[in-house]
């Protein structure tokens, strides 16, 4: 047995009509323009400040929501340890600036009156026993010495001869001044030292989060005291004085669009547009593979916006909606 089909009473025939002419109508009402438009919201850029390293939250000096300005600071990380690892740097850096420092100055004076002094001592002792090996030799031929005695006094006039010359060569170096190779590697010893603390101030930079650009802190996701993790968001900011709107364009009007293009931006709840600027358009669509769309298909490809506000819409909060008027089918801007 076949079911009976349902039934339309005629009075809901009749009430489809109506309904879709009010909703047209509050639709028209509602825009109150001519043009076709692109639909989005406001919104700013969300600028994400990490954390490189594992440290407690010490200080949080703006609330959340506060107008921040470039260099604010917005969390304070623990940074004691970090304080030592510079203060260690800075004094590596010290010691290596003044052993250069020691180089290039060359040899103390009273280093080369010393070295003159047991050059002249040496040469005493060379004297002393050159004599005692020529009377040990005469004192053989008569049998006085023994050989051994003899050889004993000329091992000792070669040692003294031998002192004698490392005395000289001392005092030649000290003379010579500092080899220019010493000083090359303790150039680069102090660059390395450099080089080493410039690396350590900016870890120890990094525990202070600043703002850096101006705009709003719109959360801390992190409570004092918490250990935060590498690579965690510790502030997240919107940047820029006033919001932009993030519209989506249809594919038909995509063409006629170029940045820079003035555009008037309506923004629900206010009567008035604000004259805004095309800073940015994408050149993909939303919906892929728009390749094998067919020519009705295209006709629903977007294609993502951004339009700047002036500064007169710095107080507009992110989110609310806005419409933004697209150029007519003339090709006309909506702002000519």
């Amino acid at each position: 047995m076949t079911p009976n089909p349902p039934r339309v009473s005629a009075v809901g025939l009749s009430l489809r009509p109506i309904f879709a002419c009010i909703a047209a109508a509050l639709l028209a009402g509602c825009l109150n323009t001519e043009h076709p438009l692109a639909l989005g919201t406001l919104e700013r850029d969300r600028v994400a400040l990490t954390a490189t390293v594992a440290q407690l939250v010490v200080d949080l000096p703006v609330a959340e929501g506060a107008p921040v300005t470039n260099g604010t600071l917005l969390v304070q990380l623990d940074d004691r340890q970090q304080r030592a690892a510079v203060k260690r740097a800075k004094a590596q850096v010290a010691q290596s600036e003044a052993r250069l420092q020691e180089l290039r100055n060359g040899p103390r004076t009273q280093d080369i009156a010393a070295a003159r002094a047991q050059l002249a001592g040496r040469k005493a002792d060379l004297r002393e026993a050159q004599i005692t090996a020529e009377r040990n030799q005469e004192l053989i031929t008569r049998n006085a010495v023994s050989q051994a005695e003899v050889d004993r006094t000329k091992a000792l006039r070669d040692a003294a001869s031998a002192r004698l010359d490392e005395a000289n060569e001392k005092l030649s170096e000290l003379l010579a001044g500092t080899r220019p190779e010493e000083i090359a590697q303790a150039e680069a010893e102090l660059s390395a030292a450099q080089a080493e603390l410039a690396y350590q101030q900016a870890l120890l930079a990094e525990l202070h989060i600043v703002a850096t650009r101006d705009g709003v802190l719109d959360s801390l996701p992190w409570n004092l005291g918490e250990r935060v993790t590498v690579g965690s968001p510790v502030a997240v900011m919107l940047a820029g004085k006033a919001p932009y709107a993030r519209v989506y364009v249809p594919e038909p009007y995509r063409v006629r669009m170029n940045k820079g293009d003035r555009l008037r931006v309506h923004v629900d709840g206010l009567d008035q547009p604000f004259e805004g600027t095309l800073r940015w358009i994408s050149s993909d669509p939303a919906f892929t593979p728009y390749y094998a769309l067919n020519a009705s298909d295209r006709a629903r490809l977007m294609y993502l916006a951004q339009v700047d506000l002036p500064d007169s819409a710095a107080e507009l909060p992110n989110g609310v909606p806005v419409q933004v008027e697209l150029p007519d089918q003339s090709g006309d801007r909506a702002s000519d």
